[in-house]
């Protein structure tokens, strides 16, 4: 029977990074250590292009789970730990051929030990014979039921059949710091995870506008941070009274342009929240012409109102795609809970789609949003979510 008892992670994406290369490795064998925290009988060992885990009794359906959460991650495998010794490679090889119900197969052989005394090409050989001589099994190199994969180290060789994808990307927390504006839609939480991707780690603002706005809908906001935060740990989110602002702007504006003004005083807001916070950048989920306020003459209107860069990982994804993701990350059926946020209370009958800078400008000059600005940010309510399986929510 086969008895894997240790995992090897391969890096993907890291192996570009040059001299930054071990502070990314350094950063996703942290990430690994963490979100396996709860299994204190495994042992870490890190290498300039593996990590391998010794399971020690430990599940491997539960860290096959946690392992699938962790960006960094090109692929892993659940392998058998061997002896660096040729008839061994081969007996194991033969045993897992016999115990499987292929009936074809490929050798894949990587020999990380130049001084072993076959190359690549012979071990494959060496132990394809050995199971064609013993089994019915035919090679097929295309497209092979079984694939028996072998990573030659110096002392110890590693032996598996499965090589289950992870999520890449570069380990999370490791590009800076995203002040995300985050709503209680299907866009945003899947916007958290693409920027998570890409190694940024990601804090949250949300305008909540009570008493139009209800508590389940803040409690909705905190559930989709929570079910996203499991991918970096944990996530701060900030909690914006937006009601008197949002009344200001449509009593100055009135319909047509209420939500473009809307969106550049969010957009004013989180530049504030974000300096404070130390982000570099502000990220949404906005996707080109998918509403009103997200056509090109809006995104330009709403985004010179701030210096800092806006980052949109979402910019080119159809409404299927979004929503596909969300699905597939987990967040989509809390995402359409049927609880309204700020965006969709006062949602303007004719919305305009081409807004012009000096009318924006111009309504504006109506009312004092700097001060209220000012309410907003230094109001605020900040909180820490982390995931949900661990039943807690803090300050």
């Amino acid at each position: 029977m086969v008895n894997y008892d240790t995992v090897l992670i391969r890096f993907g994406e890291l192996s570009t990074k040059g001299k930054n290369r071990k502070d990314f490795i350094r950063k996703l064998f942290d990430n690994i250590r963490y979100m396996l925290r709860d299994y204190p009988d495994l042992k870490f060992q890190k290498t300039h292009d593996r990590i391998y885990i010794r399971l020690n009794g430990a599940d491997p359906g539960e860290i096959r789970e946690k392992l699938g959460k962790v960006f960094g991650i090109s692929s892993f495998s659940f392998t058998e730990k061997i002896n660096s010794d040729l008839e061994e490679i081969q007996n194991t090889c033969l045993r897992i051929a016999q115990e499987s119900d292929a009936k074809t197969f490929k050798m894949i052989t990587r020999r990380h030990d130049k001084t072993f005394p076959l190359n690549s090409d012979g071990i494959n050989r060496a132990c394809a014979g050995v199971i064609l001589k013993n089994t019915d099994l035919k090679v097929d190199v295309h497209d092979p039921d079984l694939a028996i994969q072998v990573e030659v180290q110096k002392e110890n060789t590693y032996i598996t059949s499965e090589k289950i994808p992870g999520l890449g990307g570069y380990p999370a927390g490791i590009n800076g710091k995203c002040l995300l504006l985050l709503s209680g839609g299907i866009d945003s939480p899947v916007a958290a995870f693409e920027l998570m991707k890409r190694g940024i780690e990601v804090e949250a603002i949300h305008y909540a506008s009570p008493p139009y706005t209800s508590d389940q809908a803040k409690q909705k906001v905190l559930d989709l941070a929570s079910m996203v935060s499991v991918y970096q740990r944990q996530m701060k989110v900030h909690l914006i009274e937006f009601t008197d602002l949002q009344l200001e702007i449509y009593k100055a504006a009135g319909d047509p342009y209420a939500v473009t003004l809307m969106r550049r005083m969010m957009y004013r807001i989180a530049e504030r929240v974000a300096r404070e916070q130390g982000c570099i950048v502000i990220g949404t989920g906005e996707s080109v012409g998918q509403v009103a306020s997200q056509t090109l003459e809006s995104i330009a209107c709403i985004n010179e109102t701030i210096s800092m860069p806006v980052l949109r990982p979402l910019v080119c994804m159809d409404k299927i795609e979004i929503i596909d993701l969300a699905r597939k990350i987990g967040t989509y059926e809390t995402s359409i809970l049927p609880f309204e946020d700020c965006c969709t209370i006062f949602d303007p009958k004719n919305p305009v789609t081409k807004p012009n800078s000096e009318k924006a400008e111009a309504f504006e000059a109506k009312f004092d949003y700097e001060t209220m600005i000012d309410t907003c940010v230094n109001t605020r309510t900040t909180l820490t979510v982390v995931p949900q399986e661990n039943k807690e929510l803090f300050l």
